[in-house]
């Protein structure tokens, strides 16, 4: 299992730069940037390739709703070309509240829209004459993007549900998870994303799980702050579903917090559960982030 790295972009921008350069000093494997209420997530990892040479550099996620998958296309596409073919691109439907109330725009039929978003952008990535007509959405582009042979980026879809799953088992390289347990993994996402990539004669899907992580000698403390730093995520409900099905009350109930020895046993034991990468969202003090660091470096023999 690789390990990646959330670089959440909430600081200025060379600062953002920065850290995701600092990802590949560590010699992890990805850096991972959401799309927020902040920096473009494209920009920041195209600003990030002259940083960087040999990292991939994901999307975790960009929401569609807001970007005509056309335009989505041509930009992950610049951004592909910037970084030298190593984006790769972490797409998600968000949520109701965020595409309802903050963008007014139509939450109806998530997978349908995903689906038919799926449809009308990888044709567009991949350099193709796009024409699709369906039922959320049409693209119709009278010529290919002028690209000039750039690779389309791997795509990843945000899933947690199991029709999410195997949409993205169908029609993507792979999916993005958070607040996902190991129980859940191994028992929900793996088999489901997995059946439905082998159905459709795709190859096997990557599955990147992210999740909180912290290396310390204060558990409890930890937990704490854990449990109130990610409490916007107890109550939304893809990821209520993925904590109920988990049996835990919050995030700090599915997070990797512990000893080191006891946070590399939970990374080997999701490696063991089917996750391909795992993106780490360091958190804690200025010791327990450094100490988090040294053994994620540790884990993958850096």
């Amino acid at each position: 299992m690789e390990i990646g790295r959330m670089v959440w972009p909430s600081v200025r921008l060379d600062e953002v730069v920065e850290r995701v350069a600092r990802v590949e000093a560590d010699g992890l494997a990805a850096a991972w940037v959401p799309q927020i209420f902040g920096w473009d997530a494209l920009t920041v990892l195209a600003l990030a390739g002259e940083r960087t040479s040999s990292i991939r550099l994901g999307t975790a996620v960009l929401p569609t709703h807001p970007t005509h998958p056309l335009l989505l296309a041509a930009s992950a596409l610049t951004t592909q070309a910037a970084v030298g073919g190593r984006l790769q691109l972490g797409l998600g439907v968000s949520h109701r509240f965020i595409v309802e109330d903050v963008w007014g725009l139509s939450f109806e039929r998530p997978v349908q829209w995903a689906r038919d978003y799926l449809a009308a952008l990888i044709p567009s990535l991949r350099g193709e004459r796009t024409q699709f007509d369906g039922v959320r959405l049409r693209a119709e582009l009278p010529r290919p993007l002028d690209t000039f042979d750039t690779p389309a980026p791997p795509v990843l879809l945000a899933a947690l549900g199991p029709a999410m799953l195997r949409l993205a088992g169908e029609h993507a390289d792979g999916t993005v998870t958070l607040m996902t347990g190991i129980r859940t993994v191994a028992e929900h996402i793996v088999p489901t994303i997995s059946v439905a990539a082998a159905a459709a004669g795709r190859p096997a899907p990557r599955i990147v799980v992210g999740l909180p992580i912290c290396v310390t000698a204060d558990v409890d403390a930890a937990r704490q702050r854990c449990r109130e730093g990610f409490a916007a995520y107890t109550n939304t409900p893809s990821y209520r579903a993925m904590l109920d099905k988990e049996g835990a009350a919050d995030p700090a109930d599915v997070a990797l917090i512990g000893s080191r020895g006891e946070v590399s046993d939970r990374l080997r034991a999701f490696h063991d559960a089917g996750a391909t990468e795992f993106m780490a969202w360091v958190f804690g003090d200025d010791n327990e982030q450094a100490e988090t660091g040294s053994c994620l470096r540790e884990y993958v023999g850096a």
